[in-house]
């Protein structure tokens, strides 16, 4: 990885993460099983139909970099973890404002310092307590 990491960076690979979590197959009880019967289509059913495509499973390494993404939001307090984890799965900053309760840019100053204090971290610094969310963010690229 670079040297540096920045919030365009972290935002990347948070949304990475939410990505791969996305296209994971779900989770299912062990044992599940249909009872209905498995349709076998003629070639007359398949005529003049698009091919479904099937979205290819993530890779590996994909997968072990969600996880250390995942990771990363432990650094944060919850409500912001949250908002981080709410904006990688793209949701509207109006639905993220009024489950918290705060107001939108509220919302995204507490975004920006959740990816400021994720790199101040992987970068190998300590986020300084007595000083203002504006001055860490600053602080970042």
């Amino acid at each position: 990885m670079a040297d540096e990491w920045t919030r365009a960076m972290v935002a990347d690979r948070l949304d990475l993460a939410a990505d791969v979590m996305r296209s994971m197959p779900p989770v299912r009880p062990q044992g599940y099983v249909s009872a209905w019967p498995e349709y076998v289509s003629t070639f007359a059913d398949q005529v003049e139909q698009e091919p479904r495509m099937k979205k290819p499973l993530p890779s590996p390494r994909m997968i072990t970099q969600a996880d250390e993404a995942m990771l990363w939001l432990r650094w944060v307090d919850k409500d912001i973890g949250q908002i981080l984890w709410a904006r990688a799965n793209r949701d509207a900053w109006k639905k993220i404002s009024w489950h918290h309760g705060i107001s939108r840019s509220a919302a995204n100053r507490r975004h920006e310092y959740g990816l400021a204090v994720i790199v101040w971290k992987l970068n190998g610094r300590t986020v300084p307590r007595k000083r203002s969310m504006e001055f860490v963010i600053e602080q970042t690229v």
